[in-house]
């Protein structure tokens, strides 16, 4: 490399960078602040990946991940190959960092065959390689190298997910991995497990389940393994409300607020202490600098033991006296305190009266999960103007979906944090939610990916620019047949909620029997929308397909191991695609929502099919009784809607099970099959009654009245 070059190419760099972004159709996520295209350089020969010396540790690593990932995908050096040479700031001293850029930040140049990734820092470094990644477009000989030059930084310090361990799901260490791998490659470097009562703590054995739980063991490799990534692993065990399943347990009941309930109460000695020993346990398998205390949604506080404090000082003030003490009871233990603002914004007076030993320990993390109008300056303003630190969190709007709802996700990550941004928020912590325990962490990579995007870069990230990069970067998909098949899930969401009016595609409404009172009245709603729901749900079914089969394997491109890999996809994959476990969580997604709106048109036709043959049973044409029984088995034959009812439920069910296992143990999978199996069985008792019925008839050329089999009349014909 010749430094003469390099310095006069970075002089001129800053005046064109800034625009340069726009111009140019590379795809990355998140997408640099400053870059510009300088031509694409077919890989025939590969590239080959070094250190510049003195070689850091933690530069070889870097090294040493960029070369495995590009092996994965059949990109290998050979003579005449294209150089990436990854090197400190040091080596390169024409290559000005400015202060911002100095803890996180990069430049990539591109001078002949040499991309030249430079950083102040080994996190620098190491986002630089990882955008390297991305330039790097499809696989083996045919590979592309999309060369640039970049500056970048980050525009938030904390970049963070929040995973939730507690809801049924508890993902595998291995899957854990997998996705600390997978966040680091979008420069995320703040991972959060979300505890209620999953964390195994010595003080207090009786709280983790058996085969459902972290032990300390497994918290110790997976911070020693994420600090290779740059991540911090911040636990957050719930310290006030949410813990229920601790308070059940009969030696814990004194400290709850109410019987059974799921808040501490905190006139009780026996609270603190029971924090602290929890606490204590966590900053010693977490060496980080944040632990994360909860405290949200105590909805119990007040209802109980401290009723008569808090009717007499006032909710806000007994949550906030509660709050201190826990804080200063684990000052020993010198971290920083994360907290969710839900219950303490509104209290803003009280917030401005705090001690400052207390301000300068905590941090105020606001929560909204859905897009908001108005913005979001009230959810965070009591904190600032109380001169409190604040992070953002919104979510990947997963929580009681089929699929996550992409239109309320992407809009609220977007607006939150540019929010935060100009309000001074220092972290996002976006969050996933497994709240009726049926989540499946592979449908969660769209947002999780935007929120990294948002976190990175600087103000109001594009949503346009994300979808259309999304399936390439993520997937390795050039068709762009992936990023439709997200916006038809996007468009199913929005027939249910903008134009059933019933919600949006829930697992409430999947599982919702179309038969029952509920479910006549809310399939009045969503059957006029039945045939457009279902279109798009087949719609992102096609395009997963095209996808798939415009992918096929390459040669010296690695699909996978031999055997089966949770963290992957069947083991039978053979594709140049990329995730494909999330493809796989993408499709049944799809086939879930097709399923919500077949299951109102067959139920529709149900009921009228049999009241047509009702309507005929006293009839002594022959014809017409012929019509009876083809009516009848139309409704419980071979290809009957019954069977279809059947068929749908079960398959859906081996599917989930398989996509469980690619993430999660064992652990709270029980619950859900036994839905799946209830629902089946439903049908199959209807199937028993109708065969009474259809027997009925050949036997006597009579039938019971619908009502006797359940069957409701058909809806009322629109005028």
């Amino acid at each position: 490399m010749h430094f003469s070059r390099l310095g006069a190419l970075l002089v001129g760099f800053g005046l064109f960078a800034a625009v340069a972004s726009a111009q140019s159709s590379i795809k990355l996520i998140p997408m640099p602040r400053e870059i510009h295209a300088t031509g694409e350089e077919a890989l025939t020969h590969g590239v080959g990946v070094f250190c510049t010396a003195p070689c850091a540790v933690e530069d070889r690593f870097a090294a040493d991940d960029l070369t495995a990932s590009l092996l994965a995908r059949g990109i290998v050096g050979s003579p005449g190959a294209v150089v990436i040479e990854l090197a400190r700031a040091s080596a390169h001293p024409e290559v000005k960092f400015t202060d911002e850029m100095r803890a996180e930040g990069y430049v990539i140049t591109k001078i002949g065959k040499t991309l030249t990734v430079i950083g102040d820092s080994a996190a620098g470094v190491f986002y630089g390689a990882q955008t390297v990644k991305q330039l790097i477009e499809g696989n083996g000989e045919s590979a592309v190298l999309h060369g640039a030059n970049v500056r970048d930084w980050p525009a938030m310090k904390y970049r963070g997910l929040d995973d939730d361990l507690s809801r049924g799901p508890v993902t595998t260490l291995e899957f854990q991995k997998h996705l600390i791998r997978t966040l680091a490659a979008y420069k995320v470097n703040l991972y959060s497990r979300y505890f209620e009562h999953t964390q195994q703590y010595a003080s207090n054995p009786l709280m983790a389940p058996p085969g459902g739980s972290v032990s300390a063991a497994e918290a110790r490799e997976l911070v020693e393994y994420a600090r290779l990534y740059h991540i911090d692993v911040v636990p957050e065990q719930e310290a006030f409300g949410h813990l229920h399943h601790n308070l059940t347990w009969e030696q814990y009941q004194p400290l709850a607020e109410t019987p059974h309930g799921a808040v501490l109460a905190p006139g009780q000695p026996g609270s603190i202490e029971l924090i602290k020993q929890m606490f204590t346990e966590l900053a010693a398998l977490y060496p980080g600098p944040f632990l994360h205390i909860g405290a949200d949604e105590t909805v119990d506080l007040g209802l109980g033991q401290t009723k008569a404090d808090v009717d007499s000082r006032g909710l806000g003030a007994v949550y906030l006296d509660f709050l201190q003490r826990i804080v200063a009871e684990l000052k020993p233990l010198n971290r920083r305190f994360l907290f969710w603002g839900d219950i303490a914004q509104d209290s803003p007076d009280l917030l401005k009266d705090l001690p400052q030993s207390f301000k300068d320990s905590t941090i105020a993390v606001a929560w909204v999960y859905s897009p908001e109008a108005r913005g979001y300056d009230r959810f965070l303003t009591p904190f600032t103007n109380a001169g409190m630190e604040t992070w953002v969190a919104p979510s990947v709007n997963n929580f009681r979906k089929v699929y996550p709802n992409n239109n309320y996700a992407l809009a609220n990550i977007q607006r939150f944090t540019a929010d935060g941004q100009r309000l001074g928020s220092t972290g996002q912590l976006n969050t996933i939610w497994n709240d009726d325990g049926e989540g499946l962490f592979n449908q969660d990579w769209y947002g999780i990916l935007f929120g990294a995007a948002a976190a990175w870069q600087k103000g109001e990230s594009s949503i346009p620019d994300f979808q259309n990069a999304y399936a390439q970067v993520f997937h390795g998909d050039a068709t762009g047949d992936l990023n439709e098949a997200q916006k038809e899930m996007m468009l199913a969401h929005s027939v249910l909620k903008d134009q059933a009016k019933e919600g949006d595609g829930t697992n409430s409404i999947f599982w919702l029997d179309p038969m029952s009172k509920d479910g006549l009245r809310i399939g009045a709603q969503v059957l006029p929308f039945a045939h457009e729901l279902r279109l798009h749900a087949e719609r992102a079914l096609t395009l997963i397909a095209q996808a798939r089969a415009a992918a096929p394997a390459a040669p010296g491109v690695s699909t996978g191991p031999k055997t089966y890999d949770p963290a992957d996809s069947y083991p039978s994959a053979a594709t140049t695609l990329r995730e494909t476990a999330a493809i796989d969580a993408l499709e049944f997604g799809a086939r879930r929502m097709d399923l919500i709106g077949l299951k109102f048109q067959l139920s529709e036709e149900i009921a009228e099919g049999y009241e047509r043959a009702y309507a005929m049973q006293n009839t002594t044409d022959k014809k017409q009784r012929l019509n009876v029984s083809r009516e009848l088995s139309d409704i419980n034959g071979v290809n009957g809607r019954i069977q279809d009812f059947i068929d749908a439920y079960s398959l859906l069910r081996d599917l989930y099970e398989q996509a469980w296992y690619r993430s999660n143990r064992a652990y709270a999978l029980r619950p859900v099959l036994e839905h799946y199996d209830y629902t089946v069985g439903i049908w199959e008792g209807r199937s028993d009654r109708l065969r009474s019925a259809q027997r009925q008839w050949s036997d006597t050329h009579t039938l019971p009245p619908a009502a006797d089999l359940g069957i409701p009349p058909p809806a009322p014909a629109a005028k």
